[in-house]
């Protein structure tokens, strides 16, 4: 297959291209996007080129890590170890149509941690749980740790750092309900513990915090899924809490969309695992315990006073293990399955196919990007991510293999109708190559929880110390096709679907990209077809690299990511 790049293109497309650059590691500027020093609290316009579809009219929101350092009253600089603990900002793009046709695109954003960065400038220094900040650690942080839960203030902004996904209109707080014809009433962001961070959906200020327990008493354990997953009829919401004692339980929860109320669908002991998503099928909700477990049954989290340092180290040997959850018919858990070793961040999309062994059965078929092992964690160090420093050489050049994911698709075949104990074996239907695959994936959300065929994300194929352009990946042909422009790092894609669209890829993608070398963001409009862009709104200012966002078509309200 000819794999030849075409560099010249204007839109910066890429066809099937998995050739490694030789170009020198600083070429490829991205330090502005961990560090912007760039905040509009006030609604501005940007600057249009190109053509946004008058079907993307709504608001898109962004969110992630803004910064990770921060000057101290004493003189000092205080500096993050870890990505995912960045101090988060929230962004929101206004997408609206003009009279003349065109679309006109406004954009905010705040900090949502002002109190936290507030004690960092005062003290120079953080106190409490983070994902991976490295610390000294001290047994004596246990009280810490659990009053760190506890104390957490509801009625205001706190310490807390919570930003990883995106709910809005979530229902069950306060008895709310989720009306799928509303407009955007709501809006919290989420992480992998079990907090909730209210923010008003367009000044983007911080409002409150939540635990879980306030949407049902069991619900009582630290951790949870930062990706909960939505019905996209129904809008009811699912995810798991894990708490920690003498057995480690896992409660798989719903929250009623239409009452506003949560149940507990199934609760069982297992190894603590950090997970960071979970799959929905029409019929089930399924865990996969990956190999990220949490050694001393979770306890060592309250030594470290972070997750990254309590994860076991990698061992091969131990199988993965699925739970398959009844979401339906109230039975719990209906079958376990085993497959390989394997580490996961993103699930990707599950649905049912019918059983090639068993026609009064169906198989559960799980797209998900994996990973070999957990060297992937400690890559998103700081200090392997800036294009300046000297740990990302480790990664550049196929040099990081372990740390770029392959789109795997499982299959756990003949899945009970009712509860069975014997465990039985999950296979892999295929395992893409590194290159052509995505990573903070996401597809066609009239797809989930249904067969698809196009899967979107950014790529990582060695080219710079980040992400070097977005892939779409053909399931049924096996073959990518990219965008990309150099020093260009985009971000998450968000599909588009085009409502007069016949095909899957219908559409368009919306990402914020950073220019490196311009030190400035711009909402790029690709078509999801042909990956070319069409359109593009210039933002003033450096974007901070996020993690996830969503987007909300005019009149409506979105579910849970």
């Amino acid at each position: 297959m000819d794999r030849k790049a075409h560099e010249d293109s204007p839109t910066g497309h890429v066809s099937d291209d998995s050739k490694i650059s030789t170009q020198a590691d600083n070429d490829w500027p991205n330090d502005t996007g961990f560090q912007p020093d760039y905040e509009e609290r006030t609604p501005v316009q940007l600057k249009v080129k190109g053509t946004i579809p008058a079907y993307a009219a709504g608001v898109l929101y962004r969110t992630g890590p803004g910064s990770y350092k921060v000057d101290t009253e004493k003189g000092t600089t205080f500096t993050l170890s870890h990505w995912f603990d960045g101090h988060n900002e929230v962004h929101r793009f206004q997408l609206s149509p003009a009279e003349d046709g065109t679309m006109r695109v406004s954009y905010n954003s705040r900090h949502t941690v002002d109190e936290r960065i507030n004690v960092i400038k005062k003290t120079g220094s953080l106190k409490g749980f983070t994902f991976g900040q490295k610390n000294d650690p001290c047994k004596s942080y246990f009280k810490k740790f659990m009053s760190f839960f506890d104390s957490l203030d509801v009625r205001g902004s706190t310490p807390s750092n919570v930003g990883v996904t995106l709910s809005v209109n979530m229902p069950g707080f306060d008895g709310q309900t989720h009306d799928q014809t509303s407009k955007i009433k709501t809006l919290h962001t989420k992480t992998d513990a079990s907090l909730y961070q209210k923010i008003d959906p367009q000044t983007l200020e911080p409002i409150g915090i939540a635990k879980q327990e306030s949407l049902h008493p069991d619900l009582k354990g630290p951790l949870s899924a930062a990706h909960a997953k939505s019905d996209s009829l129904t809008g009811d919401v699912y995810n798991f809490n894990l708490e920690f004692g003498r057995a480690t339980v896992y409660r798989v929860f719903c929250v009623s969309a239409s009452t506003g109320k949560t149940s507990i669908l199934a609760s069982f002991s297992a190894p603590p695992t950090y997970l960071h998503s979970l799959f929905l099928t029409p019929d089930h909700i399924l865990l996969c315990l990956w190999n990220s477990q949490l050694s001393k049954g979770g306890l060592s989290m309250l030594y470290h006073q972070n997750i990254l340092d309590a994860i076991s180290p990698y061992d091969a040997t131990k199988p993965a293990t699925w739970y398959v959850v009844d979401r339906k018919n109230g039975q719990g858990v209906l079958a376990t399955y085993e497959s390989p070793a394997f580490y996961c961040f993103h699930t990707i999309n599950a649905y049912l196919e019918a059983s090639s062994s068993d026609p009064s059965r169906n198989d559960i078929v799980a797209d998900l990007a994996a990973y070999d092992n957990l060297d992937v964690l400690k890559r998103f160090y700081y200090e392997n991510l800036l294009s300046t420093g000297e740990g990302h050489k480790q990664y550049r050049g196929g040099k990081g293999d372990s740390t770029r994911p392959s789109l795997r698709r499982y299959r756990l075949p003949s899945v009970p109708i009712s509860p069975v104990t014997e465990i039985k074996q999950a296979t892999i239907d295929f395992s893409a190559p590194r290159y052509s695959s995505p990573e903070l994936p996401t597809l066609n959300q009239r797809y989930f929880t249904k067969k698809h065929r196009y899967t979107y994300g950014v790529a990582d194929r060695g080219k710079a110390a980040f992400v070097d352009g977005l892939v779409k990946f053909d399931n049924d042909t096996q073959t990518p096709l990219f965008w990309e422009q150099h020093g260009h790092s985009p971000g998450e894609p968000i599909f588009v679907a085009d409502p007069k669209g016949e095909q899957e890829d219908d559409g368009v993608l919306l990402s914020v990209v950073l220019d490196g070398h311009a030190g400035l963001s711009y909402l790029l409009v690709l078509d999801a077809r042909t990956m070319e862009e069409v359109g593009r709104a210039e933002v003033k200012g450096a974007v901070g690299f996020g993690f996830h966002g969503v987007h909300v078509p005019s009149g409506k309200s979105a579910g849970d990511f």
